[in-house]
């Protein structure tokens, strides 16, 4: 059933659009009511409207807090249309029916995140007769049309314009949007409220956690093909990560697509602050190859020999605009995604003969800044673990010499790039490089000297030699045999965290060997 928009109730707080909108209703003669500065401003406007005061003859009171919240207001939004008691109880009691509400709420998020925010200020922010107006409407959605946001007038009027009425699936598709916006009120006012301490100083996870994602897409399956599967985004994204990601080109992205070219995007992020370009190559979420160089071409080629066999069918990302020479080099190779902050038209024509390569382009945010998510969650049985992202950015400070050697300035530029891709490598993780390329990268063994074996393993694989390279260990080395098997291998300097009951074993063994080490009092597991 479609009613006429005949009555209209406008109550906002962000009054983007708001004229327009409201123009083009009084133009489309719908008798219009208001509240507040809503009211004050379509008046200012030479636009016709009632206060709700009037239309209720009930004063606002209580400084605002008590205006809508009356029989008139509700029972104009929650009477059925198709059920004559309904619409004679309301007439019985001089109660008109209300067709479309707009109502966007009090600004609760942006209050409370300001850092001088107080119970006092967000208190006052929380809405009440607004989401009691919204649940009405949306609740009778087969009869009244709710708007919450500014991004849905347009077309909204567009309809009422051409039909003098909205449809019933975009009433539908209104009432479903103001739950959620609902939904995320409350859980924003929860997660506030929940975080309070007695001191009044607020804790990093709440007492009760509200997460709010947006579905962007179903999925064909999950990790495996008998496994369901839909990616989800942040209420409030982070500019430059990958769920901002506009796919340009290819098929449409798996599970497994998805989670690896977080890895990769992740990895070669880390890498803007440095000169020149990054390429970060991932198999299985493990970065198989990494290197930086003058250009997007060179990082590619020297990423590319640390692990060409891995590579095959991986995922390959780059920190710098991708060019056509670039593009050309990597068509040369099967890759499942391909991943930039932008693509130059030179390097979309060369991905364009392989169909179903997945192109996406990651754009910075506004001000040009690319960002992190803030926290990690992993789903456990009946339960969730939550913790600060590992956003630790290791600096020459901190970084202590525990050898009787110290590193050269090369080695030491080669120990910090070495260290950044260890980051992202699964525990137990053990990277060699030399001259910004990785060499070789054991990944998510049991033991750290399994690590340090594969690592190696990889680089003669690859027809790599690994004298005057650097290794880099997540975590400490728990005995010296693995350091052993590093240096065994041509390693001259080392990089890890320290803090092992056998530390002065390791650094005795170091001393013996006649190579550099140095802890940074940090480690980087990654399970």
């Amino acid at each position: 059933m479609n009613t006429p928009v005949r009555q209209a109730l406008i109550s906002v707080s962000d009054k983007s659009g708001l004229l327009e909108l409201a123009k083009g209703l009084a133009k489309l003669k719908v008798r219009i009511l208001s509240t507040g500065g809503t009211a004050k401003l379509l008046a200012d406007n030479g636009i016709a409207v009632t206060e709700v005061a009037d239309h209720t003859g009930f004063p606002e009171m209580l400084d605002g807090r008590v205006k809508t919240l009356h029989p008139k207001i509700h029972g104009g939004l929650l009477a059925r249309r198709d059920l004559p008691e309904h619409m004679k109880a309301i007439a019985d009691h001089d109660i008109s029916a209300i067709d479309l509400l707009v109502v966007n709420l009090y600004p609760f998020e942006a209050t409370v995140a300001k850092p001088g925010c107080t119970l006092e200020d967000a208190i006052e922010n929380i809405d009440i007769g607004g989401p009691a107006m919204v649940r009405s409407a949306a609740k009778n959605w087969k009869g009244v049309a709710v708007m919450t946001d500014a991004s849905q007038y347009a077309d909204v009027l567009a309809e009422i314009e051409r039909d003098g009425t909205v449809s019933e699936t975009t009433r539908f598709a209104l009432a479903v949007a103001a739950f959620n916006r609902i939904a995320d009120y409350d859980g924003a006012i929860s997660d506030y409220l929940s975080s309070l301490q007695p001191d009044g100083s607020r804790a990093e996870f709440p007492g009760q956690s509200n997460g709010r994602f947006v579905k962007l897409q179903d999925l064909r399956y999950g990790e495996n093909p008998h496994q369901n599967a839909a990616f989800y985004r942040d209420l409030h994204p982070v500019p430059g990560t990958l769920a901002m990601a506009k796919q340009l080109q290819g098929k449409e992205l798996s599970y497994n697509n998805i989670a690896d070219a977080d890895a990769a995007w992740e990895c070669v992020k880390s890498f803007n602050d440095m000169p020149g370009a990054a390429c970060v190559i991932v198999k299985h979420a493990n970065p198989c190859g990494v290197a930086v160089g003058a250009n997007t071409a060179e990082a590619y080629d020297k990423a590319l020999k640390t692990d060409p066999t891995s590579a095959f069918g991986g995922i390959i990302a780059f920190n710098r605009p991708v060019d056509g020479t670039t593009a050309e080099a990597v068509a040369k190779l099967f890759v499942e995604v391909i991943m930039a902050p932008s693509f130059e038209p030179a390097a979309l024509k060369a991905f364009s003969a392989k169909a179903n390569l997945r192109v996406l382009e990651i754009p910075p945010g506004p001000d040009g800044k690319v960002g992190r998510n803030t926290h990690d969650l992993k789903r456990v049985g009946s339960g969730l673990l939550i913790q600060s992202a590992d956003n630790h950015e290791l600096s020459v400070a901190e970084l202590k010499v525990v050898t009787k050697k110290k590193p050269t300035d090369a080695q030491l530029a080669d120990l910090l790039f070495a260290w950044r891709v260890g980051k992202y490598v699964k525990s137990n993780a053990i990277v060699f490089c030399a001259n910004g390329q990785t060499m070789g990268v054991g990944a998510g063994q049991m033991s750290r000297i399994d690590s340090a074996r594969i690592a190696a393993i990889k680089a003669q694989n690859a027809g790599l030699s690994l004298q005057g390279s650097v290794v880099a260990s997540d975590a400490f080395f728990p005995f010296r045999d693995g350091l052993d098997v590093v240096i065994d291998n041509g390693a001259v300097a080392v990089i890890q965290p320290g803090g092992s009951v056998r530390d002065d074993e390791v650094i005795a063994a170091a001393d013996e060997r006649g190579v550099a080490m140095v802890f940074t009092g940090v480690r980087h597991f990654r399970h």
